[in-house]
């Protein structure tokens, strides 16, 4: 099951290329969430190693937080972007349940969409360019990618519903103990302690959390439950508020 669920993980949180799963059901998926961090291992060493060698050859701040970030989002094949933006639209087109799923699922970008993805973004790189200038950037892009990817098993906990009967929603949604979450959340709050000052460290996972526990709340009042886009967006959004609070 562990296997099946890394596969799970890694084939669909990365473009890594690894052989299919022999088994997909809720608890490969739910599996595959609480490993999301692990998962995601390449990118963040991707993303600390364009930090690394922009400050060894001197690039901008900006520039090099740009790059990795870019890198992050070309190695998940912008999945959690697109959830983001998917997500934004279905929130702010209409009062409309099933309206709001239905603007959700056509995957085109609104304007909506696109507004709060260019914000998200540009917070990300200031705020990832920030904590490279405080000195801290390498540990800084990690801490980012993994604390983004754990909030996933934190939305899949027991008792979020799914807004759908169908999709990857519907496949995780509460398919992950709680107790589960809570050692998902405190190996990586504990990790990024020891990166980074540990109030630091603590502060930065913990508000990604909260932010993503925030959005979460909201998309299960306005649109009945998870789905991948709702995924996706508390990603990013967890990802954006990891890096402010280590941008100083």
């Amino acid at each position: 099951m562990i296997s099946d669920a890394l596969k799970m993980a890694v084939g669909t949180l990365t473009t890594v290329r690894v052989p299919a799963p022999e088994v997909i059901d809720r608890r490969v998926a739910g599996g595959a969430m609480v490993l999301a961090p692990l998962a995601v291992v390449p990118l963040a060493a991707v993303a600390s190693s364009i930090v690394f060698l922009g400050e060894l050859i001197g690039l901008p701040a900006f520039a090099s937080a740009a790059l990795a970030l870019g890198a992050v989002a070309l190695g998940s094949r912008g999945l959690h972007l697109d959830g983001l933006s998917d997500t934004a639209d279905g929130l702010g087109a209409s009062y409309d349940r099933a309206r709001a799923l239905e603007v959700m699922r056509r995957g085109d970008s609104g304007p909506t969409g696109i507004a709060t993805l260019v914000l998200v973004l540009l917070v990300q790189v200031g705020a990832l360019s920030g904590a490279i200038s405080a000195g801290h950037g390498i540990a800084a892009a990690a801490i980012a990618v993994f604390a983004g990817r754990g909030v996933l098993s934190l939305c899949c906990a027991r008792g979020v519903p799914s807004a759908r009967p169908e999709g990857l929603g519907a496949t995780v949604a509460g398919s992950v103990p709680v107790w589960v979450a809570a050692v998902v959340f405190a190996v990586l709050a504990g990790a990024a302690a020891l990166t980074v000052p540990w109030w630091q460290g603590l502060l930065a996972v913990t508000l990604a959390y909260a932010a993503a526990s925030a959005l979460l709340a909201r998309c299960v009042q306005r649109l009945g439950g998870v789905t991948g886009d709702v995924l996706g967006g508390c990603v990013e959004v967890a990802v954006a508020v990891a890096l402010l609070a280590l941008s100083f």
